[in-house]
């Protein structure tokens, strides 16, 4: 049954050649009935007109199975087959069970039926319709065809159950509502086969046919017309066509399908994103209106923002991608869908846009105020120090350090006042930032939370300003205190000045001062440079005086114990007292020199014609105790106050002033003895 077949072979009548070869195993006649009923539903109706010629091949058969079969073709096909040809074996049938002429039985058989050998069939039919089993040149390869027909049989019903559902669902997209149509395309959406794959098969049908037409027309290969009617060449063509056709219109639902799919998911999508934008994103924003009260506070707020900022970030991430999948169907230019696009991107774009703005003016106001407290911060600290160093008594050692300490505290001041400026500038500016925060507060009243944050900030300045003058009052007075200090200090140390360059003229007038003159005039003008020169000393001791005077009213209005006055003031008039001594035995010194050199002058001046003068001899005894006097002063040291002893001058200073006083105390004794010779000469005359 397997090579039941039509070869395509013809006979003289032009009739389809029908060959069934039989076997020596038991042949079912059902399956042989239905493989016949089959091989004759493929030609075509014109060419079943022309009948068949049946070979029957019974070489490796026995009688009784060829008689059965020929039997069964008058139940089967009396009407399409004209003749059948019984194929004999070489040694013929025994007479006993071929006693049945078939020729006798044509008119109840309806068709003759003839008993040839094999090599004798050429008689009934051309060699070139017969294949090489039978003597014939006809080229047929049945497994060939086998393949052919079950490939041409797959395509035929994939493709008619292809086109029925394509149909189908064509059909379902022309409905009238576009419920309707949804319903239908969703219900028959995805055809059972892929027509791409039938296609395909359908295509490598046709061109093996086309193909093997074209190879025995050239070729030499032997070819029947019958092939086109066997394989169906142009049943396949045209369900190719149709097949085009209906899926041509497939893919434009599907494409429809899908932009109406891809459409819907958008706008789910876009709903999706703004839904949550105005819903919890906003609700996240109305929540966060503090700014913080100070620098930890604002960051956590910062922190707390950021996370909202990294909600927001993966909605806008989605916004972004439907953003170029709408831009992509707008630049498609389905003018259907472009007012639909466009409007759900200009919401989408709106909300997100809103959203990031109202995030940004977050994150800005909250940057600002971090600034702001960290500014007030700074200026705190500024303050605590400045105040800390204010409130630390002074204790300097010199004026020096004084005024090093007062220009610390000047920069300290300058440095708070700026700290205070940039505090109002970066205060001002978060108030303006916040008197901007109802515009995005979707309805929101704001102004009790406003309220809150201007009256922090306001607050945070005001406690500055108050804070920063009570150091600003503090400074003044400690500036006032610190300069009476550097004033303390400069009379203290004018006044140790005083007390040096008095002790510098006890120290001159002790050891320059020792000159007595060589007359009376020399004399007279060492006393009144002497007089000069302590007006000098009592000059600057008045001055040192006044000096500790101011002092201790500076100690007063400080309430402090001056370090130096204590005891510059006794050693001012310790020194004082020492220079009066000495300048008092310098003047009397002066005025005793002034006498005897006056006296000694006027002795040694005198006319001796004029002896009248000289009648008194008590002149020269007074002159000569005035200089022994004054001698006697000369070795004998100034005594101080205090006990201690200094002489004027260095020894051989003192001996070479004493030596002038005895030479002119000669002169005197030698005028004294002139004068006392002519009155010894006179008694005696």
């Amino acid at each position: 049954l397997l090579f039941l077949s039509e070869t395509g072979g013809k006979d003289r009548r032009s009739g389809l050649i029908l060959t069934i070869p039989l076997c020596l195993e038991q042949t079912s006649m059902d399956e042989l009935s239905v493989t016949l009923d089959y091989l004759l539903s493929i030609p075509s109706e014109k060419c079943k007109a022309r009948g068949f010629t049946v070979i029957v091949d019974g070489r490796k058969s026995q009688w009784n199975v060829v008689k059965t079969v020929v039997l069964m073709l008058q139940n089967v096909v009396p009407a399409e087959v004209s003749l059948v040809c019984v194929v004999k074996p070489d040694e013929f049938w025994d007479k006993k069970v071929t006693h049945f002429c078939f020729w006798k039985e044509k008119d109840r058989l309806g068709f003759e039926v003839i008993l040839v050998s094999a090599n004798k069939l050429t008689r009934y039919i051309e060699p070139c319709q017969l294949t090489e089993d039978f003597g014939g040149t006809l080229t047929y390869d049945h497994m060939d065809w086998l393949n052919k027909r079950l490939v041409f049989e797959k395509f035929t019903k994939e493709s008619t159950s292809l086109l029925d559902e394509l149909a189908l669902i064509n059909n379902g997209s022309d409905k009238g509502t576009q419920q309707e149509r949804e319903r239908s395309i969703d219900l028959n959406f995805l055809p059972s086969v892929d027509p791409e794959t039938v296609l395909q098969t359908g295509h490598e049908l046709l061109s093996e046919l086309q193909q093997r037409r074209f190879n025995g027309s050239d070729g030499g290969v032997s070819w029947s017309p019958m092939d086109d009617e066997l394989l169906a060449q142009p049943q396949v063509m045209k369900l190719l066509d149709s097949l085009r056709e209906q899926y041509t219109r497939y893919q434009e639902v599907c494409r429809q399908r899908s932009k109406r799919t891809q459409l819907e998911e958008i706008q789910q999508k876009v709903m999706q994103v703004v839904n949550w934008l105005e819903g919890p994103g906003s609700e996240q924003l109305r929540t966060q209106w503090g700014i913080g009260d100070s620098i930890r506070a604002s960051q956590a707020l910062q922190q707390k923002h950021e996370e909202i900022e990294s909600q927001h970030s993966e909605w806008f991430a989605v916004y972004v991608e439907l953003n170029q999948q709408i831009a992509a169907l707008l630049n498609a230019g389905d003018e259907e869908d472009l007012v639909e696009l466009k409007a759900l991107q200009q919401q989408l774009s709106d909300v997100c846009y809103r959203q990031a703005s109202q995030l940004e003016f977050r994150q800005n106001l909250l940057q600002a105020a971090l600034e702001f407290h960290s500014v007030a911060q700074d200026l705190s600290q500024q303050l605590d120090g400045l105040l800390g160093m204010l409130c630390v008594d002074v204790a300097p050692a010199d004026g020096a350090s004084i005024q090093q300490t007062l220009k610390l505290l000047e920069e300290k001041l300058k440095s708070v006042d700026l700290g205070l400026q940039g505090l109002r500038e970066k205060g001002q500016s978060l108030l303006d930032q916040i008197s901007n925060q109802a515009s995005w507060a979707y309805g929101k009243d704001v102004t009790i939370e406003n309220k809150e944050n201007v009256d922090h900030i306001q607050g945070v300045m005001e406690d500055m300003q108050l804070r920063k003058q009570r150091c600003e009052d503090m400074v003044d007075v400690r500036r006032l205190k610190m300069l009476q200090m550097v004033q303390l200090f400069k009379c203290e140390e004018d006044a140790a000045q005083a007390v040096e360059w008095l002790s510098e003229l006890l120290d001159a007038l002790l050891k320059t001062h020792i000159r007595l003159g060589d007359d009376a005039q020399e004399t007279k003008v060492l006393l009144e440079k002497h007089r000069k020169f302590v007006d000098v000393a009592q000059s600057t001791y008045d001055y040192g005086r006044q000096l500790l005077q101011a002092t201790v009213v500076l100690c007063q209005s400080l309430r402090c114990t001056s370090r130096s006055s204590g005891d510059t003031l006794p050693r001012l008039n310790r020194v004082w007292k020492q220079f009066t001594v000495t300048s008092e035995e310098r003047v009397h010194r002066l005025e005793t020199a002034v006498a005897f050199h006056s006296t000694a002058e006027k002795i040694l001046q005198e006319c001796p014609d004029q002896p009248e003068a000289f009648n008194e001899m008590d002149q020269f005894d007074e002159i000569e105790a005035v200089g022994k006097s004054l001698l006697d002063r000369l070795t004998v040291p100034v005594v101080f106050p205090d006990g201690s002893e200094q002489y004027f001058g260095s020894p051989s200073d003192m001996a070479s002033a004493a030596e002038h006083i005895r030479e002119k105390m000669k002169l005197v004794s030698l005028k004294k003895q002139q004068l006392r010779q002519p009155e010894a000469t006179t008694p005696e005359s």
